[in-house]
């Protein structure tokens, strides 16, 4: 399903968070029980499209942009926060009334999963969490390596600046150098990739969206922790060859977190479900059914 496919098969909802009301793009399709899945930065959740496919004849899967992202509102003068999107996820499952989901989340997507599930742990969410499957995210902050475009779009005047001059060749060539060697995305995927993130006037706050890098510092020990302590099933699902996030972090986890399962993509890196789509399929699969 190329991208048009992908936003023609959901649809826009209104959706009133703390800060005002916002549109943001859905999409709910499947039979069974519910699985919500989290995007990551930049992208969207067009990133799901062909995984989802695959899930759907045996699972009801939950897909949206966040806000900033894709198809969603991307309001110029907004303070963007990790807390506001864990804010969303719950509303939309508020919406859809889903009272138990299992949750997979990628990247940015999965931070939004360590805040659900610190929430969890406080007893302070509603709906009950099956399991997660967390694929390649800065878990431990001071073990991810951002990438020197992230780094500089994040400082506030320096972003502002730069965000205007970033191109479609420039974007490729950054989204590129983190997926492996054996995976590169073609021309046409990054192309469709560049048309969702500029939708909708979003390259101009990708510095605010950046804001997470500095959230994932003053937020360690809750994120982490909440990693560490969860009751809830968790497991890994990782792409090994990732330059930026990838076998340290999974190895790190491994040796703080009991039982933990994880999933090795080996030749995988930073996006499994672009890279290896019927593989992080499978192991979803298994971890919800």
């Amino acid at each position: 399903m190329d991208a048009d496919g992908w936003l023609a098969s959901g649809e826009r909802v209104q959706i009133q968070l703390r800060s005002g009301s916002w549109d943001v793009f859905v999409r709910a399709a499947g039979s069974g029980s519910w699985l919500t899945l989290l995007h990551g930065f930049p992208t969207t959740s067009w990133d799901w499209a062909r995984v989802a496919r695959i899930l759907e004849p045996s699972l009801r899967v939950l897909t949206f942009d966040f806000l900033g992202f894709g198809d969603s509102d991307k309001p110029r003068r907004h303070e963007y926060s990790i807390g506001e999107q864990a804010d969303l996820t719950e509303a939309l499952w508020h919406r859809l009334g889903i009272e138990e989901t299992g949750l997979v989340g990628h990247d940015y997507g999965a931070t939004v999963a360590q805040e659900l599930l610190a929430r969890a742990e406080e007893g302070t969410l509603e709906t009950r969490l099956t399991g997660v499957v967390l694929l390649n995210a800065g878990l431990y902050v001071e073990l991810a390596r951002p990438l020197v475009v992230q780094r500089a779009l994040a400082a506030p005047l320096v972003g502002r600046l730069l965000a205007p001059l970033v191109t479609e060749r420039t974007f490729g060539r950054s989204l590129s150098s983190v997926f492996s060697s054996e995976h590169q995305p073609t021309a046409a995927e990054l192309h469709e990739q560049w048309r969702l993130v500029r939708r909708r006037g979003g390259v101009a706050v990708t510095p605010q969206l950046l804001g997470y890098m500095h959230e994932r510092r003053a937020n360690a020990a809750r994120w982490e922790g909440a990693l560490e302590r969860t009751a809830v099933p968790l497991r890994l699902l990782w792409g090994m060859a990732d330059p930026r996030s990838g076998a340290d972090i999974a190895d790190r986890a491994r040796q703080r977190i009991p039982d933990l399962g994880v999933v090795a993509l080996e030749d995988v890196g930073h996006y499994p479900q672009l890279e290896a789509p019927d593989h992080v399929a499978t192991a979803i699969e298994a971890a919800f059914t």
